[in-house]
């Protein structure tokens, strides 16, 4: 925190969301500690075991004292795509949806098909958990592959209880050699398919200082978010994710 709230300052950002990155309810509560200990931390996405059925709802009431876990994410990207679509899996993230928390959907664009399949299920469920994609799936930037993302990810945008977060880019670039227009194709294809209102800015700090700083990183969404209206950047830049995150 001592890191990260001098560079929030300094880029006019009231606060943060700290999102899992061990798959370990350890770091879930270390997470929900510094929040604790740090007003600039808003919420916390933590990670719980979404298949250990016969605790899991009573460790979400034990959570529920927490009011600033907002949701949870497993790895998906580690796991194959069937993964997701497992029966266990999708009863523990229809309970997080019962108990009106999130789920961040991180994934490599391989595991897209079986997220629309995941996606497809929930639609018709009662209570579906808000979902935001991590990353805009983590297109093959640095190859300049873009077709088959793209389809897949209009599919998903057609969802209306699914965000995509414009984060994680430069890492997916060439780290030494990226510029800015190498990232235009795909914000276009976010903007074209989600819209203004379901899209929300993620700085994926402090992973993103390996090709870039804090401030070169959000220069490119600053850039692009341009031409849009004042309301519609502070839509982009803090309130999607206030009402995402019900903060």
């Amino acid at each position: 925190p001592e890191h990260l709230a001098p560079i929030l300052k300094k880029n006019n950002f009231d606060g943060c969301i700290a999102v899992q990155a061990d798959s370990s309810e350890t770091e879930t509560r270390f997470l929900l500690e510094l929040a604790e200990k740090n007003d600039f931390i808003r919420g916390v996405v933590g990670w719980i075991d979404l298949i250990a059925h016969s605790f899991l709802e009573l460790q979400l009431d034990y959570y529920s004292r927490f009011p600033k876990l907002k949701g949870f994410r497993h790895i998906l990207q580690s796991e194959k795509p069937e993964f997701m679509l497992d029966k266990k899996f999708i009863e523990g993230v229809n309970l997080l949806g019962k108990k009106n928390y999130t789920y961040d959907i991180l994934v490599y664009p391989k595991h897209l098909k079986a997220v629309c399949q995941f996606l497809n299920i929930f639609s018709q469920k009662d209570n579906a958990p808000r979902f935001v994609i991590d990353h805009l799936a983590k297109p093959y930037i640095k190859k300049g592959l873009i077709r088959q993302w793209k389809k897949d990810m209009a599919a998903i945008a057609k969802h209306e209880n699914v965000f995509c977060k414009i984060s994680g880019m430069v890492t997916e670039a060439d780290w030494l050699n990226w510029n800015e227009k190498d990232f235009t194709p795909y914000l276009d294809v976010v903007f074209e398919t989600f819209g203004i209102e379901s899209i929300m800015y993620g700085s994926d700090w402090p992973v993103c200082l390996v090709a870039g700083t804090y401030e070169k990183q959000l220069a490119v969404i600053e850039n692009y978010i341009l031409k849009f209206s004042e309301p519609e950047q502070k839509k982009i830049m803090g309130e999607n994710a206030v009402r995402f995150y019900n903060i």
